[in-house]
């Protein structure tokens, strides 16, 4: 056989190898392409099953326990109507905040009375809220030398809301805030970072107490 003989069949060879590759790998893609049409067609049935008589039975017995929760016993919106149908900020702005011990105490007083009245005049005294705070400090990241880069600062505050009519205490608890601060070299810039840390926390613990104070008020008749 010559070489240009032997090159000729060596090329029509690998021809006939191509096209017998490429018919199998055109095959296997159609059989792919129906595989994913035969599994996109029972989705799609398994779907509209779904949405017959049976599935809306189900759906409604899903949701009656939920319906039911929003009853005159269940779920209420804070801010909408109390169960008295009073305005809840109307309510709110008849607490009134007695006063607290210290800076820390007059800036949680402060940011309460603003929470409760929305910065308008707080109406005739229904209720008395009473808070006690206790604080101090906590260090963290003490180096060998005793020193500490930073400290956190925590606020516990016990409160007890009074109902001014019958002179009984109607809800009580204790909410806790808890703000860091770094410790610099100046000490201007420690006390300025210190005092930062302590109205973080007030403002933390006023938000808490007005939002538990409304929450029980709004479900008082």
């Amino acid at each position: 056989m010559s070489w240009f003989s032997a090159r000729s069949w060596f090329s029509a060879g690998s021809g006939h190898a191509r096209y017998a590759w490429g018919q199998q790998y055109s095959g296997r893609l159609q059989g792919l392409r129906g595989a994913m049409v035969i599994a996109r067609e029972s989705r799609g049935r398994r779907c509209q099953a779904g949405q017959g008589p049976l599935a809306g039975v189900l759906l409604l017995m899903l949701a009656l326990p939920l319906l039911a929760a929003c009853g005159a016993s269940g779920f209420r919106p804070l801010h909408g109507p109390t169960a008295s149908g009073e305005n809840l900020s109307e309510v709110l702005a008849s607490v009134k905040i007695d006063p607290i011990p210290g800076r820390v105490g007059q800036k949680l007083r402060n940011q309460l009375i603003f929470e409760t009245t929305g910065g308008n005049f707080a109406n005739a005294p229904k209720y008395s809220l009473n808070i006690a705070i206790r604080e101090n400090v906590t260090s963290t990241l003490v180096q060998r030398s005793g020193e500490s880069l930073s400290q956190v600062y925590n606020l516990d505050a016990s409160f007890e809301l009074m109902d001014l009519k019958s002179k009984k205490t109607i809800v009580k608890g204790t909410s806790y805030g808890r703000a860091g601060f770094e410790r610099f070299v100046s000490a201007y810039a420690n006390v300025r970072a210190r005092i930062n840390a302590e109205d973080r926390a007030a403002t933390t613990v006023a938000s808490e107490i007005k939002n538990r104070v409304a929450a029980f008020l709004s479900t008082r008749g």
